[in-house]
């Protein structure tokens, strides 16, 4: 164990009273882990570190399993190794390095899938667990789109807008990198276990807690600022006023990244969200366009596919009859019910019900608490 070479890392991430900052600062004084590990006591204690830190040390040096900090390292090096997690530590060629330039960046990071695309430039998705239909299709699309425009796309495998970013770029046939709250030997949370695998077997699952930790509230503040801090900006699709994806913005303003909000219905408690960043100045996003414009001029011509959301509707409503038209022409993206669609068009129940059918199979309508809404 201590030969290995990401053994010091991680130890380092195991020492009582060693908070992240206080550890990101002891490796800008000493960056050789194995160098800071080896030194006295002295200049150990000018350095900061307390007593219980201290008789980790030197217990590290003696070579004591024996203690609590030396057996945990053990412990996750077996973990790792027995669940197929690689590490990829603060001197590791895979590091990405807009991470490293935040104040509280890990030391660790436990991988699983494709390393080498951190160092992929990246867009973070984020938004509600509680989404409307219509803010998982705008998740799926925005994905799968920006993921075309040659962006990684990273969120945080939550039920959800998470969950519906992942596998739009999954499903556009590109890869998505999800960090998570928790050790990579269990996939949180359990309903999204078959898309963590598939993120697995094409992109990367990375957290920045070791084996055989599990999910804790706690941990997922701390993991939204990885997610910002892989990123160039952060795409917030529907969030309340108290949502997390909102601590994720703040995150990433922190940080020197861009945030972008859809906005929504004034009616919708997942649009409030959006609505307050979109205030505090966060750009207003319609289109990928938007997005790409905001980041850089290069990306805007980097494919030359339009964007899924102005494109989808215009082929579809191409092939629609007269019927779906007015109906499309009627709905709002407020739910409206259909009593209300009906004396709108002229339709009778029946007619009018299998054109509202016929508009959610083309994407462009859905149902919802209240009655019927457009997607698009």
């Amino acid at each position: 164990m201590f030969t290995s070479p990401e053994a010091p890392w991680i130890f380092l991430t195991c020492l009582p009273h060693c908070g992240r900052v206080r550890r990101r600062a002891l490796v800008a004084e000493i960056a050789d882990p194995v160098r800071l590990l080896a030194m006295n006591t002295a200049t150990l204690t000018a350095l900061g570190l307390d007593d219980d830190s201290l008789a980790a040390i030197r217990a590290w040096q003696d070579r004591d399993e024996r203690h609590p900090a030396v057996a945990e390292t053990r412990t996750i090096l077996e973990r790792c190794q027995h669940h197929g997690i690689a590490t990829v530590t603060w001197q590791h060629g895979d590091y990405p390095d807009p991470l490293r330039h935040i104040h509280d960046a890990p030391l660790v990071l436990y991988a699983r899938g494709d390393t080498r695309l951190l160092s992929r430039e990246q867009i973070g998705i984020v938004g509600s667990r509680k989404a409307t239909p219509a803010g998982l299709d705008h998740a799926r699309r925005f994905a799968a789109e920006l993921a075309n425009r040659q962006l990684l796309v990273t969120s945080g495998l939550a039920l959800g807008i998470d969950g519906a970013a992942h596998a739009g770029a999954l499903d556009a046939g590109h890869p998505t990198i999800a960090v998570i709250g928790c050790g990579l030997d269990r996939i949180y949370p359990h309903q999204h276990r078959r898309l963590g695998e598939r993120v697995i077997a094409d992109g990367l699952i990375v957290s920045e807690y070791p084996p055989g930790t599990p999910a804790r509230a706690a941990h997922f503040p701390q993991r939204n600022r990885i997610i910002s801090g892989l990123s160039r900006g952060i795409l917030v699709v529907e969030a309340g006023l108290r949502s997390g994806s909102l601590i994720t913005a703040r995150m990433a303003l922190e940080q020197g990244r861009e945030v972008f909000a859809i906005p929504g219905s004034v009616h919708s408690p997942v649009a409030r969200g959006c609505h307050h960043l979109i205030k505090q100045g966060a750009r207003l996003v319609e289109t990928v366009d938007d997005i790409l414009e905001e980041l850089g001029a290069w990306w805007s011509s980097a494919s030359g596919s339009a964007e899924a959301s102005e494109t989808a509707p215009k082929q579809s409503q191409a092939g629609l009859e007269r019927r779906e038209i007015a109906v499309l022409e009627a709905l709002g993206y407020d739910p409206q019910s259909t009593d209300a669609l009906s004396s709108a068009t002229g339709l009778p129940a029946d007619q009018l019900m299998q054109a509202l059918l016929l508009l959610e199979l083309e994407g462009l309508a859905s149902s919802a608490p209240g009655g019927y809404q457009k997607i698009v």
